[in-house]
C-alpha cells in the first residue's frame, strides 16, 4: 500500500490556488488601472441619480418602510428551500436501488414540514399584512 503524506495531497491543490491567485491578480489589476486611466470629469448631471430615463422626483436617500426589508429577507430565507428541495429531487429516484427511499421522503417531509411552521408563524405574526 502506498503511503500518502499531507505534502502529496496539498500538491495536487496548487493548481486551483495559482489559478485563484491569478484571477485576483488580474481583477485587481484591471480596477487599478480603470481608476488610474479612467476619465474623471464630474458633472452634476453624471452625479444625479439615474431613475430609468425619468427625471429624478424627490431624494434618492430616502428611508423605506421596515416592511420592504422584512420581505426581502422572508425572501431570501424561504427561498433557501429551493437550493436544498433542487438536489433532493434529484437524487430521489436514485435512493431507491439502495433501499434509502423512505429515509430520504421523510427526511423531506420533516424539511418540509419545519418549513411550513416557520411561514405559519410569520403569517401568524402579521409580516405579510399591509397597513
Amino acid at each position: 500500500m502506498e503511503t500518502v503524506t499531507v505534502n502529496s495531497l496539498l500538491s495536487s491543490y496548487i493548481p486551483v490556488l495559482v489559478m485563484g491567485l491569478v484571477a485576483v491578480g488580474v481583477s485587481a489589476a484591471l480596477v487599478f488601472l480603470s481608476f488610474v486611466l479612467g476619465p474623471r470629469r464630474p458633472s452634476p448631471q453624471k452625479d444625479a441619480p439615474y431613475e430609468c430615463g425619468m427625471t429624478p422626483i424627490g431624494s434618492a436617500r430616502e428611508r423605506f418602510p421596515i416592511k420592504f426589508y422584512l420581505v426581502a429577507m422572508l425572501f431570501i430565507i424561504f427561498d433557501i428551500e429551493t437550493v436544498f428541495l433542487y438536489p433532493w429531487a434529484a437524487t430521489y429516484r436514485g435512493s431507491a436501488g439502495n433501499g434509502m427511499m423512505l429515509f430520504n421522503l421523510a427526511e423531506m417531509a420533516t424539511f418540509i414540514v419545519i418549513l411550513f411552521v416557520g411561514y405559519i408563524y410569520v403569517w401568524k405574526r402579521g409580516a405579510f399584512e399591509w397597513e
